[in-house]
């Protein structure tokens, strides 16, 4: 089977995944954000300006996901969520081809074409309802774009690419030193300031425009994200949560953006996560910078730099997984892939039928929370860690 085949057989899969989560069990209990999406999108199809004449919690990057469902269809939720639901959708097919079009750059076995594109296929399944009603397809779907057009030589296709994952979310800037690094060694210092240049002109026209409107409204968008205490699904939140479980400290749960945790070691928890996470991140870059400039270690150590961000983050929601899924798969090393799948299949455990049982502090399935975001750690330390076991192209 070809290559082009085996995507068009990926992305079949994709979507009769996608549609299997619309029956049965796997229906029940969602726990959706596509009611605040409306809210934006409808406003902003009224004409009201984001941040400057209602709250945006989001990156001016993500606006076009939370537009096109409201399109015709202002104040009507069940359509709505219809019409993002496909959107969301066709997002992962575009993915699966993204991601088909990085092993082709690395020049990857077709049964590990296979395997790849499989499992982002059947990620749906895996990680549960959760991929319906929540936007980071669009930034995973960017990402992946954004590696693929590196691997094959158009960095301008992948810095406006990447430029567009980080107005959309942020979280993909953690890829952009790793991609500096790798095109200043492959193709000169003039090349990575020119691409470096683009990238940023490409964000500037993102945010600009939002900044010039409401600076504060953005800014405080901004610090909404980065002010955020520490979430009850992070790795600091597990390991306080089988603190808990286990020895009875005292532990209590906050609602703001999400539900987080307050009590014994929750600040101190906050902190340590916090450093690990600059610390992991620094680790990735430099350890990338002092190996060999080749494909495969472009892919391996910009997965490390998203899973690590990821791992020691303070907020950890279940759809953060989403961010992984179609880079994860690309990686060379099986034990990583491994590791990320199983992630991905406990959160589609604990989530959403065991949430709310979770957030009382009273769902045995902590203990899955907290493997799941050791798993997450896992991947970070295949990667970056284990350089040794890595084929030079």
């Amino acid at each position: 089977m070809t290559r082009v085949a085996i995507a068009v057989v990926a992305i079949g899969v994709f979507l009769g995944s996608w549609s299997l989560l619309h029956h049965g069990t796997l229906a029940r209990g969602q726990i959706e954000d596509t009611g605040l999406y409306e809210q934006y999108g409808d406003e902003i199809v009224h004409g009201s300006v984001p941040y400057r004449d209602f709250h945006l919690e989001y990156p001016p990057g993500a606006l076009p996901v939370f537009i096109l469902p409201s399109l015709g269809h202002e104040g009507d939720r069940a359509a709505y969520d219809r019409w993002f639901d496909r959107l969301m959708a066709l997002l992962g097919c575009v993915a699966i081809a993204g991601a088909a079009l990085a092993l082709r750059a690395l020049r990857a076995s077709t049964a590990r074409t296979a395997v790849a594109l499989g499992i982002v296929a059947l990620s749906p399944l895996l990680a549960g309802s959760v991929v319906l009603s929540r936007f980071d397809l669009w930034p995973a779907c960017l990402a992946v774009l954004a590696l693929a057009a590196l691997l094959s030589e158009r960095l301008s296709l992948g810095a406006v690419a990447l430029g567009a994952a980080i107005g959309a979310k942020l979280w993909p800037a953690v890829i952009a030193p790793v991609a500096i690094v790798w095109i200043w060694r492959t193709r000169g210092r003039s090349a990575a300031l020119r691409w470096t240049a683009l990238l940023v002109a490409v964000d500037a026209a993102i945010f600009v425009p939002f900044a010039v409107l409401s600076p504060g409204g953005l800014e405080a968008s901004f610090r909404a994200q980065l002010s955020r205490p520490l979430q009850l699904e992070s790795l600091g939140g597990a390991v306080l949560i089988a603190l808990h479980r286990v020895f009875g400290t005292k532990l209590h749960v906050f609602t703001t953006m999400s539900q987080n945790l307050s009590g014994t070691g929750a600040h101190a928890a906050e902190i340590a996560t916090s450093v690990a996470q600059a610390v992991a991140l620094v680790v990735v870059w430099l350890l990338y910078a002092r190996g060999p400039a080749t494909r495969e270690r472009l892919v391996a150590y910009s997965v490390a730099a998203v899973a690590a961000f990821l791992a020691f983050s303070k907020v950890f929601s279940p759809q953060f997984v989403i961010w992984l899924v179609p880079l994860a798969p690309l990686v060379r090393r099986r034990l990583a892939v491994a590791a990320f799948v199983a992630a991905l299949a406990l959160t589609g455990i604990y989530f959403p039928r065991h949430y709310w049982r979770l957030a009382a502090l009273e769902s045995p399935q902590s203990w899955e929370l907290l493997v799941r975001d050791l798993l997450v750690v896992a991947v970070f330390a295949l990667l970056a860690l284990a350089p040794g076991r890595e084929r030079v192209e």
